[in-house]
């Protein structure tokens, strides 16, 4: 039997909702968005990066890495995006 491929990162297009998400380089990011989640090796955190959609400058979140439980990376993603689309300065943790 063959094992499915592992997926270690997603990368999605969200707009951020009123107060955007939270960057350590620039503050806050608004408006259209791309976000990439990234499995660390340690398997147990994920780097996120954020970029203005169509851009070409990638940013980190404020507060990645952030631990994300083993085998739930798709799962952290959604509720990424998710709270990306709710706004409000979102942070990785």
């Amino acid at each position: 039997m063959n094992n499915p491929p592992t997926i270690n990162s997603y990368v999605d297009r969200v707009t951020a909702g009123p107060g955007g998400a939270m960057t350590d380089e620039v503050g806050l990011l608004t408006g259209d968005l791309t976000v990439a989640t990234i499995l660390q090796p340690d398997g147990h955190s994920v780097r996120v990066a954020v970029q203005q959609f169509g851009g070409d400058t990638w940013y980190t979140l404020t507060g990645s890495p952030a631990p994300v439980p083993a085998g739930q990376l798709a799962a952290y993603h959604r509720d990424l995006l998710g709270r990306i689309r709710r706004g409000g300065g979102t942070r990785a943790t």
